[in-house]
């Protein structure tokens, strides 16, 4: 049942300072417990300073954003005359096109290359911007890659989005091994039926848009043009995180399809623990380890398949905090 184990293990692109590398301007790191300790075990990471990359000692003198938010310098914090914005930005456009095989990039949040969000950008009076920016080798990077799960460390800790950045990994890399096994018309629609309880989870809506998408393909469709396309809808709809609600409602279909197999003691028994994740009572790996007991009880082929069941390895235990 386990869904990702016939997936090659993700790439995941990553800061280099938060896998202990000693790469900062002051001569240190800011080693992540998540990245070392729990992820290290199930991806691998490429380590990425653009800050070294483009010709910085370590230590060195800060740099840090100034000017308009939406589109800031980076410049040397003691010397504002060392500019480092093209460098930067341009570093991110080549990474972008060499780390063809990650599917996935984890930041080092405020930082003024790598920060995704609410980065400071100073002013002309010495004060940060109330609306903060994003770091330049960031933002470079993740403009040339739209669709690849990113996130910044310090987000990870909630929970919520730690899940819904490794489901989001995982699809990537499937993905990718879907393409070199070669595109077609059945191969893009046995993908999504897949992740048909997955997108439920996430975005409802989108399910039924990508849906007809594949519904409307003739002979004339020519998958390498429509399966971009297909994937580029799919990620962003991950990118939304799945509710208690919407995670119920996928609960309650798929228990749906146990209704004949089971009495009525054990259906009363998976809505109860349904019910009460619904109710914050209990986390999603409740219900969904009954579930999955009565499937290997009674299996049932369209099911099984679903990556819903396991978006990712059991071990990471991402739903027992959900």
């Amino acid at each position: 049942m386990d869904t990702s184990a016939a997936i090659r293990k993700p790439r995941i692109a990553v800061s280099a300072c938060l896998i202990g590398a000693e790469v900062r301007y002051n001569g240190g790191h800011k080693a992540s417990r998540l990245c070392n300790e729990l992820l290290s075990q199930h991806v691998d990471f490429v380590p990425v300073c653009p800050e070294v990359a483009i010709g910085l000692g370590v230590p060195r003198a800060p740099i840090r954003l100034i000017g308009d938010p939406a589109a800031p310098h980076a410049v040397g914090t003691h010397d504002p005359a060392l500019d480092l914005s093209g460098p930067l930005r341009a570093y991110g456009q080549q990474m972008a096109a060499d780390l063809q095989d990650i599917s996935g990039y984890i930041f080092m949040q405020k930082s003024p290359s790598c920060g995704l969000e609410r980065v400071k950008v100073y002013q002309a009076n010495g004060y940060p911007a109330h609306e903060g920016g994003r770091g330049l080798y960031a933002a470079a990077f993740c403009q040339q890659r739209p669709d690849l799960p990113v996130e910044e460390e310090g987000r990870l800790c909630d929970p919520v989005l730690r899940e819904n950045f490794i489901t989001r990994v995982y699809a990537y890399t499937d993905w990718q091994r879907l393409l070199t096994e070669g595109l077609s018309r059945g191969a893009l629609i046995a993908f999504h039926a897949r992740y048909k309880y997955q997108l439920m989870a996430n975005n409802p809506q989108q399910y039924r848009v990508l849906g007809k998408l594949l519904g409307g393909m003739t002979r004339d469709d020519d998958p390498q043009t429509l399966g971009p396309r297909y994937f580029s809808q799919l990620m962003a709809a991950l990118r939304r995180c799945a509710s208690r609600g919407n995670h119920s409602n996928v609960l309650l279909h798929l228990s749906g399809y146990l209704r004949n197999a089971l009495s009525d003691e054990d259906r009363q028994e998976i809505r109860q623990l349904i019910n009460q994740y619904h109710a914050g009572i209990v986390p999603l790996v409740v219900p969904l380890t009954l579930l999955k007991h009565h499937l290997r009880s009674h299996p049932d082929a369209y099911v099984l398949q679903q990556v819903y069941l396991q978006p990712h390895p059991e071990s990471l235990s991402l739903r027992n905090a959900i």
